[in-house]
């Protein structure tokens, strides 16, 4: 190994905020706090963030993921099972009261709130957009608040320009919480100038903690020689931020889940790397790839705050009375 005197600088541009956002925060922790007062296992329906070590580490604690109602064997009926963070369909919860499970809904409540705005669209006779990808599970959850057909999903400016109404209703439209705020902005102009009459949700749809990592990454990324994203690959908003880092003027920008997976061999010399995580990623990751990097440069660490996050979503209250304990809150935020 290179000694300090010996290792080439590098300067880390580490954005503030980046990491867990209070949604992850409480769907972690939601799963947590069932585990000590019902003990394991605790039933988990699709990943409760879209994260392998979070998930893991929850498998270690006692959490059984699955995919859909019916894995639940018979003699596990009684145990609880929780919903993820991305939201679900109607069906979902319909489904787990026809076949008296205890469920426990980590829906983010700002994915409740997008729900509750394509709902209040279709009650006021509004056909629903929604602008988001497909596929991805907080898509499903939203089109599922709604009968089939009420809701058309526009993934792209060219879905935008080709939609053409079948009725005689009104247009609104909704977005996925963690898009790219310039990818949903060209939809929506897209949408306005076509539909001059189109209405838009009573409050902006994509979340706090989304706008607030990409304009983390926007003021970071210009002048990087590379731009790391600590995230997975089914992480809607992490992509979204690799592809910020991209037209922000990064020279390359690249997802990553651990150190790992880091390509030393492609990266060449640098000089700058930014550096950002997710939204479901948590810290010790960051300081993972951080030392990585001490271990081959000398490193200067360079803090990028551009706001400052106060929310905090609280959990259902049939689990507020259970305490957490330090090692409890170091899973939850991330630092285990």
């Amino acid at each position: 190994m290179l000694t300090a005197n010996e290792k080439p600088p590098l300067t880390i541009r580490l954005c503030q905020p980046r990491g867990f956002c209070a949604g992850v925060d409480r769907a972690i922790q939601i799963v947590v706090l069932a585990l000590k007062k019902y003990g394991a296992p605790v039933y988990v329906r699709h990943e409760i963030v879209h994260n392998r070590y979070v998930v893991e580490g929850l498998q270690n604690l006692g959490a059984v993921f699955i995919e859909e109602l019916h894995e639940i064997p018979a003699e596990h009926r009684d145990c609880p099972v929780v919903f993820s963070a991305h939201g679900v369909p109607k069906s979902v919860p319909q489904d787990a009261a026809a076949r008296n499970l205890f469920y426990l809904d980590a829906t983010c409540p700002l994915v409740s709130k997008v729900h509750k705005q394509a709902m209040r669209h279709q009650r006021l006779g509004r056909h629903v957009l929604l602008i988001g990808h497909a596929g991805h599970p907080e898509v499903i959850g939203t089109m599922g608040q709604l009968p089939e057909g009420a809701v058309t999903l526009i993934e792209t400016e060219a879905d935008a320009l080709h939609f053409e109404p079948t009725g005689p209703a009104s247009l609104g439209f909704v977005t996925q919480t963690t898009l790219s705020v310039e990818d949903t902005a060209g939809i929506i102009r897209v949408l306005r100038e076509r539909f001059s009459e189109i209405q838009a949700p009573a409050a902006e749809s994509i979340c706090y903690a989304t706008t607030n990592r990409q304009e983390a990454v926007k003021e970071t990324a210009s002048g990087a020689d590379l731009f790391l994203v600590v995230g997975a690959p089914n992480s809607s908003n992490s992509r979204r931020l690799v592809e910020v880092a991209e037209r922000a003027g990064a020279k390359m920008s690249l997802l990553v889940q651990r150190a790992s997976e880091i390509p030393w061999d492609d990266i060449g010399d640098i000089s700058v790397l930014g550096l950002s995580a997710g939204a479901s990623a948590p810290e010790i990751i960051v300081d993972e790839i951080i030392e990585a990097f001490r271990d081959r440069f000398a490193v200067t660490l360079d803090l990028a705050v551009t706001a400052t996050e106060t929310e905090n979503f609280p959990v259902m209250r049939v689990l507020r009375d259970i305490d957490l304990t330090a090692a409890d809150m170091a899973f939850v935020n991330g630092t285990h």
